[in-house]
């Protein structure tokens, strides 16, 4: 790890650090760290609470959930943040893991107001599917390789493909316990906020003055 950025060597060191102390603690001591829907405590669970939109992406569920989430941080995550720095690779990472805790927020939330039972939400994988986005974006002829099936594809093909894949999970319920909408969200924030930053629509910035001046893209 030592020629790793020092950011994505941070996230993958506190999020090692964290599973071990789930491990050594109990996973009930973080409870109040997972995100729990609006009205989960009057329903049997646990108070939604506003830090457990950044807290829940530092726990999970097991080691294959642990591992998968960082390897994919620790593949296409150092690329990103040499490629954009420490800060706006944090931002990034952050913003990714914050929206798509909101729009689990409102699936799960939504599900227990029609009956469902309340149940927290746990994992990186909101972060790790936005950092897939904008590694497609970016990297977009990128060729990269699937573990299973081992299959070779352009990034981009593989961010559609999983888009898609994500979609059709959450809309059709199949794997129950997964965050589909999680992930797809994490993808939508991290779209907006690269969209944001290059001045693309939906955040169109008209041009100062006459000329076109010197305008920086990545």
């Amino acid at each position: 790890m030592s020629n790793l950025p020092p950011v994505t060597k941070a996230l993958l060191i506190i999020n090692g650090v964290v599973f071990l102390l789930q491990f050594l603690l109990g996973s009930q001591l973080f409870f109040p760290f997972m995100l729990w829907p609006l009205g989960g405590a009057s329903a049997g669970g646990m108070s939604f609470m506003p830090w457990q939109l950044v807290s829940y992406g530092f726990l999970h569920a097991g080691m294959f959930h642990l591992l998968f989430n960082m390897l994919v941080l620790y593949m296409f995550g150092a690329p990103l943040e040499y490629t954009w720095g420490q800060r706006r690779f944090l931002t990034y990472f952050l913003v990714c893991v914050v929206g798509a805790g909101l729009c689990q927020l409102v699936v799960v939330s939504w599900s227990l107001a029609q009956g469902g039972l309340p149940y927290p939400t746990l994992g990186a994988s909101g972060g790790v599917f936005g950092v897939l986005l904008a590694f497609g974006m970016l990297f977009p002829n990128h060729r990269v390789m699937l573990l299973i099936p081992p299959i070779p594809m352009k990034a981009r093909t593989l961010v559609i493909a999983l888009g898609v894949i994500e979609l059709i999970a959450g809309i059709s319920g199949t794997r129950s316990g997964v965050a589909h909408f999680a992930h797809l969200g994490g993808m939508l924030f991290g779209w907006l906020l690269i969209q944001q930053w290059r001045g693309r629509p939906p955040f169109s910035r008209r041009p100062r003055g006459g000329g076109g001046g010197n305008v920086r893209r990545f």
